[in-house]
């Protein structure tokens, strides 16, 4: 019903509108006598060996929503009824902010794949976590932090520090973004000594806890082999829980949609098929290369049930999807756990 009759009325409005009627209208949906319950027949698929148990967690299945489409914890419980084994909302920052002017988000649909430059527009931690407090959906959800726009890289920190206490008692896992290449000199984070700087005050905090909650690391897929030595290494070094791989990508290599097209687009993030392959090799470099030694969340170019299994015999141990379930619908992710019990991967 989605790609028929929704996706070619919703592709006809700006990428960003459309974001924004969809999530209005989901949640009004939502309100009607027992759409929860027809939503999840359709979409939720069940079976014992769907279930992973990864850094203390269970999830019921390997199928998330990554972060990005629920940038404020709007959608949590509605998401939870389409079949997700886990929800990632953010990136989420210390304060609110307005993000990059429009227009910001568009669509490439020649390559299946998205450009976005939105630059970490979210309604602050303070307001996400009040969301977050209100839900009533027990799935597991991941909470991805950043620094604010205008705070310099020597005190980002700091930021990731206040995002971390504030969501503490409302996620079930952290996700620290360095990766994004819509925030100015972001990516310089990824850098060995800033990053271990970031990640070993996370875990200084987080060891603190009562019970110290999982944190990973999400990576850019344009880095090289040696940065990604690095990684593997300040995984090891930092004793975080594990990495996503990848992030949105700066490249614009090998895309069918005409240059003039994408050179009139601009600067951003680039998501969706032609991500698949770069984010695969990622993830099976740092699975082979590390020895397995931490879980990998394989997230890039999921298309297909194919697609998913894919990243999971590369090594990765649960995978998200976000520019998929934009163009596919929620359709894809009951496809992919059964496919996944099929073929017993």
């Amino acid at each position: 019903m989605y790609r028929l009759l929704l996706k070619p009325l919703l592709f006809r409005l700006d990428a960003e509108n459309a974001h924004h009627l969809v999530f209005s209208r989901v949640k009004t949906f939502f309100k009607l006598p027992f759409i929860d319950s027809v939503c999840r027949a359709l979409y939720t698929y069940q079976h014992p060996s769907l279930e992973r148990k990864l850094f203390g967690l269970t999830f019921k299945n390997p199928v998330g929503l990554a972060a990005g489409l629920d940038k404020n914890a709007e959608l949590v419980d509605e998401l939870a009824h389409m079949g997700f084994g886990f929800i990632e909302i953010g990136t989420v920052t210390p304060v609110g902010q307005e993000g990059n002017d429009r227009p910001r988000l568009f669509r490439l649909p020649i390559d299946k794949a998205l450009i976005n430059r939105m630059g970490f527009n979210n309604a602050g931690v303070t307001e996400v976590a009040r969301r977050l407090r209100l839900r009533n959906s027990t799935i597991i959800v991941g909470g991805n932090i950043g620094k604010n726009k205008y705070t310099p890289n020597e005190a980002a920190v700091k930021d990731y520090i206040i995002c971390f206490d504030g969501l503490y008692d409302v996620v079930d896992y952290f996700v620290v973004n360095v990766s994004s290449p819509n925030t100015p000199d972001l990516r310089q984070l990824q850098d060995k000594k800033p990053l271990t700087e970031i990640l070993q005050a996370l875990q200084q905090r987080n060891q603190a806890k009562r019970k110290p909650k999982p944190i990973l690391l999400k990576i850019a897929p344009d880095l090289t082999n040696g940065q990604l030595d690095d990684i593997i290494e300040i995984v090891q070094d930092t004793r975080i829980n594990g990495v996503i791989a990848t992030n949105t990508t700066i490249s614009r290599e090998g895309l069918q949609t005409p240059q003039n097209q994408v050179t009139a687009i601009g600067p951003g993030g680039l998501s969706g098929l032609p991500l698949k392959s770069r984010s695969t090799e990622v993830i099976r470099y740092l699975h082979e290369k590390s020895g397995a030694a931490f879980p990998i969340i394989g997230v890039g170019g999921i298309f297909s049930p194919e697609d998913a299994l894919e990243k999971l015999r590369a090594g990765a141990s649960l995978v998200q999807v976000y520019t998929s379930f934009v163009y596919e619908g929620p359709a894809l992710v009951p496809k992919i756990n059964r496919a996944i019990v099929k073929q017993n991967v």
